[in-house]
């Protein structure tokens, strides 16, 4: 990619991102789907996804349980509503007990819980059973946590996952189409380098930011 093509692949900010997703997304509109932010940085996207498809909008939290040696090596994941994905094949490889597993996601089961608890600020879950779902984040890099996200959502009973975002490295765009149901991004340049690289404000997000987008997203449904 060269300098000006970089240029024009840049996003002002998240909500600029935001708008350029959800006209890719305008097809959905039909299909009535629930549009799910990854906290933080997914939230704001999501908001605007949600808001040009009339859509209504919650958060998708997620956590990864890791490989006490290994932290950033992912043995599963853990979801809203005792959703849970373990890779079966990396604990026998890597000799994890179900106590040890059990440990880890006790301890992750409780950040979620707060998590969830926190961003939602009281409001209930937006229920997904059989419908399409559009799971959003404002950039992929490694795909650890839209892979599990898409898991999640899955168990949680929808009936489709469209994984969206506006940028991701061209070399997971394989993979990650084979756990959602559908792919959709709006640039993969080569070399990516970072998510950041790609949004003229990449600020980091609160919490009290993304509790007032959702709270804005449920007071217009």
């Amino acid at each position: 990619m060269d300098m000006q093509q970089e240029l024009e692949a840049r996003f002002a900010d998240r909500a600029a991102a935001g708008r350029r997703l959800a006209a890719r997304l305008e097809y959905l509109r039909d299909q009535r789907p629930v549009i799910l932010g990854l906290p933080r940085g997914g939230v704001p996207i999501a908001y605007e996804v949600a808001r040009a498809l009339q859509a209504p909008l919650d958060v998708i939290v997620v956590r990864k349980l890791g490989v006490p040696w290994l932290p950033e090596l992912a043995m599963g994941a853990i979801g809203e509503g005792g959703s849970r994905v373990v890779d079966r094949g990396l604990l026998q490889h890597e000799r994890i007990t179900d106590d040890l597993l059990a440990e880890v996601e006790q301890r992750e089961s409780a950040e979620l819980l707060r998590r969830a608890q926190t961003y939602r600020a009281g409001r209930d879950p937006v229920s997904i059973e059989g419908r399409t779902v559009v799971v959003i984040d404002d950039g992929i890099a490694t795909g650890a946590t839209a892979r599990a996200a898409s898991l999640v959502v899955k168990q949680r009973g929808a009936a489709r996952v469209v994984l969206a975002t506006p940028v991701l490295p061209p070399e997971l765009i394989g993979a990650l189409g084979r756990v959602a149901d559908e792919l959709v991004w709006l640039c993969a340049p080569e070399p990516m380098v970072a998510v950041g690289n790609w949004y003229e404000d990449f600020e980091q997000l609160t919490d009290a930011e993304v509790v007032d987008l959702l709270a804005r997203a449920d007071e217009t449904r």
